[in-house]
């Protein structure tokens, strides 16, 4: 049994803790729409300049990927390719 009063301030608590943690994802939603936007801007600039945007996509996906997981791939569409008959 509970002490008369403590479970409305437990819930309270509760509460606010919930709120708090709803605002930091929307707070972090707002610095990502922000991320996004610059993100967004480089990549016009580097299309301004010349280069090609998809192509420095596919650059940054393959960074982020680790060595043996690009070198596996790299196999895989090897072997698809000759499989086709590409290249």
């Amino acid at each position: 049994m509970s002490i008369p009063g403590t479970e409305r301030k437990e819930n309270r608590a509760a509460d606010d803790r919930l709120r708090l943690l709803i605002e930091r994802v929307e707070r972090l939603a707002e610095e990502g729409k922000g991320i996004a936007d610059d993100i967004k801007d480089v990549y016009n600039e580097a299309k301004a300049v010349g280069y090609d945007v998809k192509i420095m996509r596919q650059i940054v996906r393959l960074r982020k990927m680790k060595p043996d997981d690009r070198r596996e791939m790299d196999m895989l569409i090897d072997t698809y390719k000759v499989a086709l008959g590409i290249d």
